[in-house]
């Protein structure tokens, strides 16, 4: 193997564990919302959502990010106002615009016959493929996000153990909240190229549900969710050289091995301390 061959290669390694990075340390502060407000399914509908942006996209000549974005915040918005307008409970409408934009989206991609490009890579995501400027969505779009969250953190933390009650004490808590929504689909859309469409959602909650057990503090659980996504980044991309399996896919696996550990490790204490 010569040396320009290497020196690629750890382009490729370089731009794929800054983009992991940055990715789980905007993920563990907001999925550990996610995991608090019990909105999982939300991630999904979100995530689903991002294919018909790519399409839309790809249709429109324009950047995908910039479409998945759209796409996004557009649903994210249209969760709020059907749920306010129908009285349909929310898993209803996540259902029907979870299904119903993953629908339109391969639908779109129907019409996209004459225009080359990678599904699989998409859907699962490529984080070796990743470039420069996907690197600065992933950092830019990330420290906005976490920017935001920090501002708000105290608003959502209220708005999160009890809406009526944060209300009552002067929080605006349906503007918190559409901010919080719009986070969300900013990261679903900066993720996407790193975890794929369909795994962002894993993403999101698989480091803070292993956080969870050992956080005696939210502020403390965001911080261990980061950590917990860092090491699935680094064990997921090592695990994909070692064996040549594909990156995302291969760092949600590894997450959800650290998830498997930690709570055997919770199951054996509980019950040492029981008996």
């Amino acid at each position: 193997m010569n040396t320009d061959t290497i020196s690629i290669m750890d382009d490729f390694l370089v731009r794929a564990v800054l983009a992991g990075a940055g990715v789980a340390a905007v993920t563990g502060p907001l999925g550990s919302f996610v995991v608090w407000r019990r909105m999982s399914f939300f991630g999904d509908t979100l995530a689903h959502s991002a294919l018909l942006g790519v399409a839309l996209g790809l249709l429109l000549g324009i950047d995908l990010t910039v479409g998945v974005l759209a796409v996004a915040v557009v649903a994210a918005i249209l969760l709020l106002g059907i749920e306010r307008r129908t009285g349909l409970a929310m898993d209803t409408v996540l259902g029907i615009l979870s299904h119903g934009t993953l629908a339109l989206g391969l639908v779109a991609v129907a019409f996209l016959e004459r225009v080359r490009f990678d599904l699989m890579g998409f859907l699962f995501g490529d984080i070796f493929a990743v470039t420069a400027t996907d690197i600065a969505w992933i950092y830019g779009g990330g420290a906005l996000v976490l920017a935001l969250i920090a501002y708000l953190w105290r608003p959502l933390l209220s708005a999160t153990v009890h809406a009526d009650l944060a209300r009552a004490e002067g929080v605006p808590v349906d503007r918190v909240n559409l901010v919080f929504l719009l986070c969300l689909a900013l990261v679903v859309a900066t993720a996407m190229k790193v975890v794929g469409i369909l795994l962002v959602a894993a993403m999101l909650i698989i480091p803070a549900a292993t956080a969870r057990p050992y956080s005696r503090t939210p502020e403390r659980m965001a911080v261990f969710a980061v950590i917990i996504g860092w090491l699935s980044v680094a064990g997921g991309l090592g695990l994909s050289f070692a064996a040549d399996t594909p990156g995302g896919p291969s760092i949600i696996s590894f997450g959800l091995l650290l998830f498997a550990l930690t709570t055997g490790l919770m199951t054996l204490r509980q019950r040492r301390s029981d008996g």
